[in-house]
């Protein structure tokens, strides 16, 4: 079972995250470079998810009275989507939180298939942001998920850079992992007979 640690506020400083040497062949992803860096491109993609979700929500019946509820709760699964990402980790996996920077995020520096990769990233998104979004789509009355679900298919444009990214760049049968800041892939060495 997986180990959780909630190590609070992430200094901004790339070298205090869980760091693992890197196997021969290690390629970097190309992504941001800095937390910074990736903070100015999510804002963008973020928008543009809450712009057409939202368009989504009026055609479906509207901002009502009580999609307050919906906001409130998008606050409130702020940890638990983290923590799904977590536990989809085998050993370890490290919680963080930069509230100036507005990033919760989860490291752990285990191999991973592109697979479970991808589902580890998606994970929260589709829990508390697809489910939910869907719902209200077939039942509009359901205007609270709607809430729920726009905020929280907004929030995630992070996870899905990371599916991007592991998608476009990683070749058939190469394991992922994390160290730092960043991703890298490889070729596992098939072991000789």
């Amino acid at each position: 079972m997986v180990k959780i640690h909630y190590k609070g506020k992430f200094s901004g400083n790339v070298k205090d995250l869980p760091q693992r040497e890197h196997p021969e062949g290690s390629v970097k992803f190309k992504e941001a470079e800095s937390p910074g860096e990736l903070a100015k491109l999510m804002g963008g993609w973020s928008l543009g998810i809450l712009v057409a979700t939202i368009v989504g929500l009026f055609l479906r019946g509207g901002i009502q009275a009580w999609s307050f509820l919906g906001c409130l709760a998008s606050g409130l699964i702020l940890f638990p989507h983290e923590y799904l990402h977590a536990i989809c980790f085998k050993k370890e996996a490290y919680v963080y939180t930069n509230w100036k920077m507005a990033m919760l995020f989860v490291v752990g520096t285990e191999d991973m298939t592109r697979n479970r990769f991808v589902f580890m990233s998606l994970l929260p998104n589709v829990v508390f942001g697809l489910i939910p979004y869907v719902m209200f789509l077939i039942w509009p009355q359901l205007n609270v998920l709607g809430t729920l679900g726009t905020l929280a298919l907004s929030m995630g444009v992070g996870d899905y850079y990371n599916v991007y990214n592991a998608i476009t760049q990683m070749p058939k049968g190469a394991l992922t992992y994390l160290c730092g800041f960043h991703s890298y892939w490889y070729i596992p060495k098939k072991e000789s007979m």
